[in-house]
């Protein structure tokens, strides 16, 4: 967005004063004079019908929402950080008991279940994420989830229609907003997405949605640094948090309580101050209630920050087809793009892990672990894993090597992987066709599996008919009457 000062100099620095421009390229300039795009946002929520939602768009909805309860049952199970904050959870929750917290079992209000739920749905960093990089749905889910168990009676059509609408706003913010990788696009953006859903679930007004927007705003913050320090949990749980604003902010909105009306465009708002004013506004319009982003969303194979898998395929392919061992091996050079150098430093902290999250967010650990093991497994991130001497001494002999050819720009960058053995030999391979891509997407079958084995490291395993009936469930989400049933079967009470 540029103002009227910009007319002349559209390269210039961003400047609050005049009436907003929308550019569609810098010889076309269009007034807009309607809402802030928050009111176009609620009157798609508000007027969303099941039966307008694209094919693949609704299967993605299905597949999240079964990757999401997934993981977070994993989550409860191997990430240890997560038994104290579900502890302060049930210990706030205080009111009424309405929604079940994964894993551990109990109810709590909405509000602090979203929070546990939303808090292990991105521990293990195996939950779903745009091409573009960060995770609509890990927000997304525990959020609706939570108000449909308060609400009850919640059909199927009806969830998916939730989450299809969340996950196609949290797109649309996504792909056409500045980022300078500073500001965490996740929990910034991913706290109205997830208000999306929740307004959708209590069946909100267009007004009370827009407030909801308004509302969410006071929960939409956090900063890269969650990513590029180490030592510090919060990395792994930061979608509870976004996932109880959305929740918060859906039932105050839903008491009438307004938010702030110029939320997204405002002088003060979410794209001037978090964007520099750097925003694409007919992008985020164009189709909006008609074409659904969400069949773009992708399935990750591997239980760690996506920027490592290029690099974990690279030398998993690379071990498998020269048949070495992690002793054959003098070095292994990563070819890192500004992100993922980020992911390497402090070398020697990466090479050797301190915490879950760390490991999960180190390339150099994470390729440590597919040379040693030619694998990458949830197994390789519990606690005795992290300190496997075997790995720690493959993890030395990682070199990150800076090449800018693989900046994060837009989508999630390739990468490239140097292997040089002990006897002389050198052997390269750059990232392609990597499993989960958006040329090789995961079929329901994986989702399956996966679903299958996260469950099984829940801290109170669900039965395997329980899983198989669950799996059954959100594949034929459309055709269930109480969306409740789900979360019944997972906490062992209905089968």
């Amino acid at each position: 967005m540029l103002n009227k000062k910009q007319l002349d100099n559209p390269d210039g620095g961003f400047e609050t004063e005049g009436p907003l421009i929308c550019r569609a390229s810098r010889r076309q300039l269009i007034m807009t004079i309607h809402t802030d795009i928050a009111g176009d946002f609620a009157d798609f929520v508000s007027r969303a019908r099941f039966e307008d939602i694209p094919e693949d768009a609704v299967e993605a909805a299905k597949k999240s929402i079964l990757d999401t309860l997934g993981v977070v049952l994993a989550a409860s199970g191997v990430e240890p950080a997560v038994r104290g904050l579900t502890k302060v959870a049930m210990e706030s929750g205080g009111g009424t008991a309405e929604s079940t917290i994964l894993g551990f079992g109990g109810r709590a209000p909405a509000m602090m279940a979203a929070f546990a739920n939303g808090a292990m749905a991105h521990c293990l960093d195996f939950d779903d994420h745009a091409p573009e990089g960060h995770h609509p749905s890990s927000s997304i889910v525990p959020a609706a989830f939570a108000l449909a168990e308060r609400v009850g009676g919640i059909p199927g059509r009806e969830m998916i229609t939730a989450v299809a609408a969340g996950q196609d706003l949290f797109l649309r913010l996504r792909r056409n907003v500045g980022w300078k990788q500073d500001w965490h696009l996740t929990t910034v953006l991913g706290v109205f997405s997830a208000t999306a859903s929740a307004g959708r679930i209590l069946s909100l007004s267009k007004q009370q949605l827009a407030n909801a927007f308004g509302i969410a705003s006071m929960q939409s913050c956090g900063t890269m640094e969650l990513a590029y320090g180490v030592g510090s949990d919060l990395r792994g749980m930061y979608a509870g948090f976004s996932s109880k604003g959305a929740v918060l902010a859906a039932l105050l909105a839903e008491r009438d309580i307004s938010g702030i009306k110029t939320v997204f465009e405002g002088k003060a708002g979410i794209f001037n101050i978090y964007f520099d004013g750097r925003y694409d506004k007919e992008k985020m319009l164009v189709g909006l209630g008609n074409d659904y982003a969400g069949g773009s969303i992708l399935y990750k194979p591997w239980p760690s920050c996506g920027a490592s898998h290029p690099y974990i395929h690279a030398t998993i392919e690379l071990m498998k087809d020269h048949g070495l061992a992690s002793e054959d091996l003098e070095q292994i050079r990563v070819h890192v793009g500004d992100f993922q150098n980020r992911l390497c430093l402090p070398l020697e902290s990466r090479r050797k892990p301190a915490t879950l999250a760390d490991a999960k967010f180190s390339i150099p650990f994470c390729v440590a672990v597919a040379a040693t093991r030619r694998q990458v497994s949830i197994a390789d991130f519990t606690g005795e894993r992290l300190t496997d001497p075997r790995v720690l001494a493959t993890a030395q002999k990682v070199v990150p090597v800076l090449d800018e050819r693989f900046d994060w720009k837009m989508k999630l960058p390739e990468g490239r992987v140097d292997i040089l053995t002990r006897d002389g030999r050198a052997f390269c391979r750059t990232a392609d066709d990597v499993p989960g891509g958006s040329d090789t997407p995961m079929t329901w079958d994986y989702i399956f599996d996966k679903f299958s084995d996260c469950a099984s490291f829940s801290v109170a395993p669900p039965s395997r008919e329980a899983i198989e009936r669950v799996r059954e469930m959100c594949r034929h989400l459309e055709s269930l009457d109480d969306v409740t049933d789900v979360m019944r079967v997972l906490a062992g009470d209905a089968l």
